[in-house]
């Protein structure tokens, strides 16, 4: 089902947590909303749950209106499904009784239980079980069995996969990703942590102060991101000034082609990198200085100086050998700058 939100704002006790918030998501897509805390996405999936009424605004579902100046259609009326952070399984019912809660008693059989259990690709020998013997991403895919039992339209997930730890996170997601896809159903996850949108959502939206400050594709969303803040709230980013000269910007590592320009054709501007462009080869001639070299496991930080611009460059941990600290190095950039202006209001 199509999930369609226009205007949303909401407040407590004065202060705005979201404002004008817009957002279409598609039949069947999965679209990952991420924000640092304080943000407004777990009040945002709040809001379309029904858990909450915002103060403007509407929020429908293939057309039905379930909040608005004139309805708010209760949150176990709506045919949304809510996973939340950690899984809020009924700890005194076994794996099929948690499945089974909420369904009509008809529907409450050991052939349903089975068909969402397979879905979930849970073992039918976890069927008896206690969510206390169960593990983090089995607890998850019992909870959302759960919530898909009465075929919702869509599954919202408030950050599932934060309490995990990071190998179990990231097996649990992806078992998470396999049972939507072939549920069919529309999802809405929420989360902070970047990557884990990034890799979750066909859609991804950025929220920030309470505005959606971006939405799109993931690839789109990293590549051009709509300023420096969002860039390097995605990910990490060296920023330096650049100058133009022609169709290529010139700055501390030389002259560069501009992959996306967003600096509305600003007189002063600065051009953003991500640190995996980089290639870094010892070289007596070369501009950057190393001024520090951290080994950590498998992998080694080296601090570059360029000029003016400090850097820091992961390199496998067997390769930092070639560097010492106070040699110099030669720095190539793969691909090009995004640009954006000089001073904008979110630059980071």
């Amino acid at each position: 089902m199509t999930l369609h939100l226009s205007g949303i704002s909401k407040a407590f006790d004065g202060t705005d947590v979201l404002r004008d918030v817009a957002l279409d998501v598609a039949d069947s897509t999965r679209l990952a909303l991420v924000g640092s805390s304080g943000s407004g996405k777990s009040t945002l999936l709040r809001l379309i749950a029904g858990f909450e009424r915002p103060d403007a605004g509407t929020i429908s579902l293939d057309g039905r209106e379930l909040s608005g100046p004139r309805s708010a259609v209760p949150a176990h009326r709506r045919g949304i499904g809510y996973v939340a952070q950690d899984g809020a399984l009924f700890p005194h019912l076994s794996v099929a009784r948690n499945i089974a809660f909420g369904l009509p008693r008809s529907d409450r059989t050991g052939a349903r239980v089975q068909e969402l259990m397979e879905l979930a690709s849970l073992d039918p020998a976890l069927t008896a079980r206690m969510p206390h013997e169960l593990s983090g991403g089995q607890q998850q895919r019992v909870a959302l069995a759960r919530a898909l039992a009465q075929r919702p339209g869509v599954i919202l997930l408030d950050e599932p996969f934060s309490a995990l730890d990071t190998g179990l996170r990231a097996h649990t997601r992806s078992a998470v990703i396999d049972v939507l896809e072939r549920s069919g159903v529309t999802a809405v996850l929420v989360t902070h942590d970047q990557e884990e949108a990034l890799s979750f959502g066909q859609q991804v939206g950025v929220l920030a102060g309470g505005t959606l400050v971006q939405a799109g594709e993931p690839s789109a969303v990293f590549d051009a991101p709509i300023d420096t803040a969002v860039a390097a709230f995605l990910g990490e980013v060296v920023v330096v000034a650049a100058e133009r000269a022609g169709d290529a910007v010139d700055c501390a590592f030389g002259r560069l082609p501009v992959r996306h320009d967003l600096s509305h054709g600003a007189d002063r501007f600065v051009a953003m990198l991500r640190p995996d462009q980089l290639r870094v080869d010892p070289a007596t001639d070369g501009d950057a200085r190393v001024l520090d070299i951290r080994t950590t496991g498998a992998v080694a930080e080296l601090t570059l100086r360029l000029g003016a611009v400090e850097v820091t460059h992961r390199v496998p941990g067997r390769a930092a050998a070639r560097f010492t600290v106070g040699s110099r190095a030669h720095v190539v950039v793969d691909g090009g700058a995004v640009l954006y202006p000089v001073g904008s209001p979110r630059e980071g």
